[in-house]
């Protein structure tokens, strides 16, 4: 029999597996909620229990595994990061039962205003910089490792879905060679770089809003796809954030932060700030090429259109770092031909 739209035979076996620890927890399997889902298969769901509220995670085989989650979550809290506990787990279903750490992201908070009070914002930005160099600090041995052969491989949807499928531009032969040769230079300096353990999405929708102190420690999540590489890249992550503009003053500042936070604790950063800076650069471009081309993916192959929404964004920041290299300037004249730029008219003398 096939399933009509309104059962979901997964949510049903959520709410059965629920059942078998509804007495240890003191679930009320009747307050199960959706919380959110991301840009994979995994859907959240938030429940009442005894002493608060927990949080379950639907994760379904074949397309996720939950096993890297609890893995890496326990490898974090080692590190004294503020991540979800596993209360509940069953590997084979792929389904996991969580400590709720808030209903509040830091881009809910921005959301809400958080950005207004420069006081506030800082206290819990620097408490993300804090905590990242804690989470660098983490073993990241076993990780997969985040090579030059997968840095360069992931870029290979900029030109499949954002160029060509998104924008209607196929490049020409000439366009392409230079678009490689770019691929290949960002791709040799993050994996020329000092290794530790990357989150990946060290950005404003997976850090959730922790007491507002001194040390205001956030908390982690959607940490399961961490990997072995470029010590520049979540740094480049959270201040070139997808989700919401920070202005280059302001990437600047959390930067020379990071850095300084991360040679205090002897990670291994340049001891030169301005080399880091180009690391971190040259990283966040990598990274924003490749986020044009899922966000182009997910809206035309998944439907999920309001990715899109953040594409200006996101094009400001490659535009950003890619003028300030003259070895990026095919790039930006590709840019400005797949984009449809108006070239401003000038004088000759």
């Amino acid at each position: 029999m096939i399933p009509t739209p309104t059962q979901d035979p997964r949510l049903d076996a959520l709410r059965h597996w629920l059942g078998r620890h509804a007495d240890r927890l003191g679930l009320v399997l009747d307050s199960l909620a959706p919380v959110s889902g991301d840009a994979s298969f995994r859907r959240y769901f938030r429940l009442q229990a005894a002493g608060g509220t927990l949080i379950a995670m639907d994760a379904p085989p074949p397309h996720e595994d939950c096993a890297p989650f609890v893995r890496i979550a326990a490898l974090l809290a080692a590190g004294g990061l503020r991540v979800p506990e596993v209360l509940a787990q069953d590997l084979d279903q792929g389904f996991l039962l969580l400590s709720d750490l808030g209903r509040h992201t830091f881009l809910d908070a921005l959301r809400d205003g958080l950005d207004q009070d420069e006081a506030a914002l800082q206290r819990h930005y620097r408490g993300a910089l804090r905590a990242l160099v804690a989470l660098q600090r983490c073993p990241a041995g076993g990780l997969p490792p985040y090579d030059e052969a997968r840095l360069l491989e992931e870029l290979a949807v900029f030109p499949q879905w954002y160029l060509r499928t998104h924008l209607g531009h196929a490049p020409d032969a000439a366009a392409q060679t230079a678009l490689a040769d770019i691929f290949g230079l960002l791709a040799q300096r993050a994996a020329a770089q000092p290794r530790v353990l990357v989150h990946r999405d060290y950005h404003s929708p997976n850090l959730m809003l922790g007491p507002d102190g001194p040390d205001a420690a956030p908390g982690v999540i959607d940490f399961q796809d961490a990997l072995d590489g470029p010590i520049s890249y979540d740094i480049a992550s959270l201040a070139m954030d997808a989700r919401t503009t920070w202005d280059e003053a302001r990437q600047l500042d959390w930067a020379i932060r990071y850095w300084e936070y991360a040679r205090a604790e002897g990670l291994p950063v340049a001891d030169d700030f301005a080399r880091f800076h180009v690391d971190y650069e040259w990283m966040g471009l990598q990274r924003n090429l490749r986020i044009l081309g899922v966000f182009a993916r997910l809206s035309h192959r998944d439907g999920k259109h309001h990715y899109l929404d953040h594409m200006p964004r996101v094009r400001t920041y490659v535009r950003q770092v890619a003028g300030r290299y003259g070895v990026f300037r095919p790039l930006l004249r590709l840019l400005d031909q797949a984009e449809r730029v108006p070239q401003a008219d000038g004088y000759s003398f």
